[in-house]
């Protein structure tokens, strides 16, 4: 890297910043009431420049590493799904320079492109920890890998940097808490897409102007709609949002510009995509001295499906605990969910793996039959099975009226009705794997194997394991590609 080219002068910087925002007069935020005179850019960029994970807390690295353990093995999981070889597929006839590691292959793709592939694994089950809103930062490790393998970077300037993307994150998302809930964004494009410019811009080591710059970029890249829920396209938002994160990190890297004000500008991120919503940037004052990562946390998946569903999920499987051998008895299944999961998760009976992963007919009856949905719930051969389509008609989901604006959490109220007319009901609001209800270290390091057997043997699953679980302690990336590299 030709640091003549990057190493701008950053007082010079942020006095064209300073400038620039008080031109823009962004309209959009002080009519929600937000302050003028916060530069987004610069607030993220000189977070970012300054993190020092030697001195964070020991809660805020156990968070990553238990993060790194999750995606890499939701990734290995996720490599043998259709959609990932589809991805693949392209990055293969692309024939771009084999810099980096596609996860779950033997291929090797230029950083980006590896992103790309990695971010689709990745999101590919719906199996990837939720935060803030949503997946929003399932793109942060896919872009964070083959940029690490291609520059030779540490674990633990890698760590800081995801690190520093889940903190961005969670103000991105605070700034504008129903972008996705009433907006119709999805998170893991819109917001993945910024944090992971960040992360990677962290780890290519650029200057705080070099930061802000890929924040700029970023923003202009961002995209998702969540209409392609139940599709392909729901796990190309994650590999998108990679391979732009990588790109913006790249180009800034270069002296590529954008707007100082593309966050809070009169035309920038917020004004166009929280357009009649509102927005409050003080959500980015405590960047630094708040620990988003750990209060409120992240949200490791159970099941490998819409998490809007997951509070049903287990208030399904409680019931059934319940009923016992009684099972057979239930006339019909009636949910009731917020306005939010009610918009995306659907009523008809699946005609794909991708559209089960959103059918509350489908979820229903298979947990309500079999017990807690696994990675062989979501098959061509499960959603085929005659118990289960028998069986889904009698679930229906409707909004809750207790709960149906909530967006923080999503919970779930299951109410099953016996052939005699008795009522058996259970609410949960915390699902389990949340901060609220976790999953424990052997059922993590379940979850991890289970996920990896996938598409590698089992002893190479327990050595990727064992060197994720010492990986703050680790020197460098070099065991992790080779192992990687065998799958």
């Amino acid at each position: 890297m030709d640091r003549s080219v990057i190493a701008r002068d950053w007082s010079r910087r942020m006095a064209l910043i300073a400038g620039a925002s008080s031109l823009a007069a962004p309209r959009f935020a002080l009519a929600q009431g937000a302050s003028d005179k916060r530069n987004l850019a610069g607030l993220i960029a000189s977070y970012a420049s300054g993190f020092d994970l030697a001195k964070a807390p020991a809660n805020i690295v156990e968070a990553a590493r238990i993060a790194f353990i999750d995606t890499t093995g939701v990734m290995l999981a996720g490599s043998h799904q259709e959609v990932a070889h589809i991805a693949a597929d392209m990055v293969k006839d692309e024939g771009s320079a084999p810099a980096a590691s596609i996860v779950g292959s033997k291929l090797r793709a230029s950083p980006q492109l590896a992103a790309l592939a990695n971010g689709v694994a990745a999101h590919a089950m719906d199996y990837d920890f939720t935060y803030a809103s949503g997946q929003a930062v399932s793109a942060v490790i896919p872009a964070l890998l083959p940029l690490a393998e291609a520059r030779g970077a540490k674990p633990a300037e890698t760590m800081a940097a995801f690190v520093i993307a889940c903190e961005v994150a969670a103000r991105l998302v605070r700034a504008s808490p129903k972008i996705s809930a009433l907006g119709g964004w999805h998170a893991t494009g819109m917001v993945g897409n910024i944090s992971a410019g960040v992360a990677c811009a962290r780890l290519l080591k650029l200057s705080p102007a070099g930061i802000a710059s890929a924040v700029g970029i970023g923003a202009s890249l961002a995209s998702g709609v969540s209409a392609n829920f139940g599709t392909m396209t729901k796990p190309l938002h994650s590999g998108n949002a990679a391979r732009n994160g990588v790109t913006a990190a790249l180009l800034a890297a270069r002296g590529f510009t954008s707007s100082a004000t593309a966050l809070e500008g009169a035309s920038g991120y917020y004004a166009t995509f929280s357009r009649g919503l509102s927005t409050d940037f003080s959500a980015f004052d405590d960047l630094g001295r708040v620990h988003n990562i750990i209060d409120p946390g992240y949200s490791l998946k159970r099941y490998p499906c819409g998490g809007l569903s997951h509070t049903s999920i287990d208030a399904t499987l409680a019931l059934r605990a319940e009923l016992g051998a009684g099972v057979s008895k239930i006339a019909r299944i009636e949910v009731g969910v917020t306005k939010n999961a009610f918009q995306r998760i659907g009523s008809a009976y699946p005609d794909s793996i991708e559209s089960a992963k959103f059918s509350m007919p489908y979820i229903g009856a298979w947990t309500a039959l079999y017990g807690s949905p696994g990675i062989d719930t979501f098959t061509d051969k499960a959603i085929a099975d005659p118990a289960v389509k028998a069986f889904a008609p009698k679930i229906s989901h409707h909004v809750d009226s207790e709960f149906a604006d909530e967006i923080a959490t999503s919970p779930g109220r299951v109410v099953v009705i016996l052939n005699d007319g008795e009522r058996l009901e259970k609410k949960v609001v915390y699902a389990s794997g949340s901060p609220q209800n976790p999953m424990t270290s052997l059922e993590i390091e379940a979850k991890f194997l289970d996920c990896a057997r996938q598409s590698i043997d089992a002893e190479r699953a327990r050595k990727i394991l064992a060197w994720l679980g010492d990986l703050p302690k680790q020197s460098a990336f070099d065991e992790f590609w080779k192992l990687l590299g065998q799958a």
